[in-house]
């Protein structure tokens, strides 16, 4: 044996194993950017963030507002009537225009009909069971993104996100809430995490169901993640995988509405030929400037969202850590803002689908800072990366403390209607047949689901508002089939939309604000109150100080009114 083959053999058995799937498996991860050594291990177990998620959204499923009277008259009413034939129908539902999809109404009912079987006449319960299945959906999405990050980013940048995820308003308010758009920020959550974890045809089935079962045009925010997994995946795989549960789930669309409405309709179709090929005029319904969005994202996310909108400027100073893949997720951010703004009809719903990416971008900016000041030529770090590493954690505290005080300021001082109506199922001593007027509070209805069965009717009285309402679904037409005549697609006031012998009013729900003029439960030799909320009164109060908690400023600063349930006196009480 020579000596040169004796050291060898001993510099060969010195060396580490060499098994070739764990060394592969462990340069891939120290390949994977991240830094500090958070990419050698699993990054983020599975129960930490579904545990903080889970229980942040169920605080969100008992407390969220109602934000958007769509949200009440386009879907939870629908399903009200699904399930216990009554409820109110917009025009939207009428089978002459056919614009919404019942389908999406089936998937909610999967929980809230087994809901309803078992809490029976307790209908309250059955809202908040669907409530807590969307923020249940909505934990497991966001669940699968942080874990995702973790894996590929290090566990310091999920960390980042889920923080975010679990306090920032925008987040907080959406997760729970029964919208289209909503559905599609669950898709756009898990498409996004499923990319980064190389699942690519699970990425593109995903964006599939977020666009057709979701929102139509949610397309943009997909497109991508779209794109790209077919570049890096099988293109036949991936493409076969979307084409497939774009089919599915088409047919099961067009059968619903077929149905539901009795005639042979798509409403994606219908909802696209409205919106966007010209077929209707969604201006209607209210129009903003440019910067609605960005004011909005600035409520919602505070200095989250600018840095967000900063993460273009950070590529190039992380490249090797956020390009191509961080910046494919994120990227929809900038598409759908400028999209959307270029829009006359804008609403705050229409920028949920992404929420998530505004926390993953922000996130990826704060964990980069000390990038601006790194000299690769230079073995130690200068003084200023260490100051940056320092602010990291301040930052995020500073924007979680101001997301917290915006969703404090919000449940207290808008909170008021579901909690009044709440107070409906306590008065049954007002009797059966009873009638509930509502006026000018007519957009904050939180549904049918709040009236109990001694109330025999819901409603509406002239406060002056010269738009289309709800009308309740007429079984004699047909139901879901009916197409009644006063209905119309122009947003004009319908003839029999208000109650015009307000004397045969029971129970009226009222907003005081403190105007001059007097409003009707201010009457006490008609109405008693039975209860009365605070209400925070926007036009009166100062932007900053409704906006945000700002302790001993909120209470003092601001100007509230009553939101108030009254009922008629009877004449021996008067």
């Amino acid at each position: 044996m020579s000596l040169s083959s004796a050291r060898q053999r001993r510099a060969t058995a010195a060396s580490p194993p060499t098994d070739d799937g764990y060394a592969k498996d462990s340069k891939d991860r120290r390949r994977r950017p991240g830094g500090d050594g958070d990419g050698e291990d699993e990054g983020i177990k599975w129960f930490l963030p579904f545990l903080a998620l889970g229980l942040l959204r169920h605080m969100s499923a008992s407390s969220n507002l109602i934000h958007d009277c769509d949200e009440v008259f386009n879907y939870w009413e629908p399903l009200h009537f699904l399930l216990y034939r009554s409820g109110f129908q917009t025009w939207e539902y009428s089978s002459d225009f056919a614009l919404r999809s019942y389908l999406y109404l089936f998937f909610h009912a999967l929980v809230a009909g087994p809901a309803s079987l078992i809490f029976g006449e307790h209908k309250v319960l059955v809202f908040y069971s669907v409530r807590i299945f969307l923020g249940l959906i909505s934990t497991i999405t966001e669940t699968v993104l942080v874990v995702a990050l973790s894996r590929r980013y290090g566990k310091r940048l999920a960390c980042y996100v889920l923080a975010m995820l679990c306090l920032s308003s925008g987040c907080f308010f959406a997760s729970t809430s029964f919208l289209p758009s909503s559905f599609s920020m669950y898709a756009v959550t898990l498409s996004s995490a499923l990319f980064l974890l190389e699942k690519y045809a699970g990425a593109v089935s995903v964006a599939a169901a977020g666009v057709i079962l979701g929102w139509p045009f949610s397309i943009l925010v997909f497109l991508p993640v779209t794109v790209y997994s077919l570049i890096r995946g099988s293109f036949r795989r991936v493409f076969l995988s979307g084409l497939l549960t774009s089919l599915c789930f088409l047919v099961l669309s067009f059968a619903a509405d077929y149905y539901c409405y009795g005639r042979l309709t798509f409403s994606v179709f219908n909802l696209l030929k409205y919106n966007v090929l010209g077929g209707g005029e969604s201006h209607l319904y209210g129009t903003e400037g440019l910067s609605f969005y960005f004011r909005n994202g600035f409520n919602n996310f505070n200095f989250a969202f600018i840095l967000a909108l900063l993460f273009l400027g950070v590529v190039p100073f992380a490249r090797k850590k956020y390009a191509p893949d961080l910046l494919i997720v994120v990227s929809p951010v900038y598409i759908w803002l400028a999209f959307m703004s270029l829009q006359a009809h804008k609403e705050e719903r229409f920028l949920y689908p992404i929420y998530t990416l505004i926390c993953v971008a922000a996130a990826a900016v704060i964990d980069s800072l000390p990038d601006f000041f790194h000299d690769k030529y230079l073995s130690d770090q200068s003084i200023f990366e260490k100051i940056a590493k320092g602010l990291r954690p301040l930052i995020l505290g500073f924007i979680l403390c101001a997301s917290h005080s915006r969703t404090f300021s919000m449940l207290n001082g808008y909170g008021a209607p579901l909690q009044i109506y709440q107070h409906l199922e306590h008065h049954d001593d007002t009797g059966p047949g009873s009638i509930l007027c509502v006026g000018s509070e007519w957009h904050r209805y939180p549904s049918s689901f709040f009236i109990p069965s001694y109330i025999s009717e819901v409603r509406w009285i002239d406060d002056g508002f010269r738009g289309l309402l709800p009308f309740p679904f007429n079984e004699t037409l047909g139901g879901t089939t009916a197409a009644p005549s006063y209905f119309n697609n122009r947003n004009k006031a319908a003839e029999g939309q208000y109650l015009k012998d307000i004397g045969a009013c029971t129970l009226l729900v009222e907003l005081d604000l403190r105007r001059p003029y007097p409003s009707r439960g201010s009457d006490l030799s008609t109405w008693e109150a039975l209860a009365a909320l605070q209400f925070l009164d926007r036009e009166l109060s100062p932007a900053l100080d409704r906006s945000f908690f700002i302790p001993y400023r909120w209470q003092q600063n601001n100007v509230f009114g009553l939101y108030k349930l009254l009922r008629r006196l009877h004449p021996d009480h008067a």
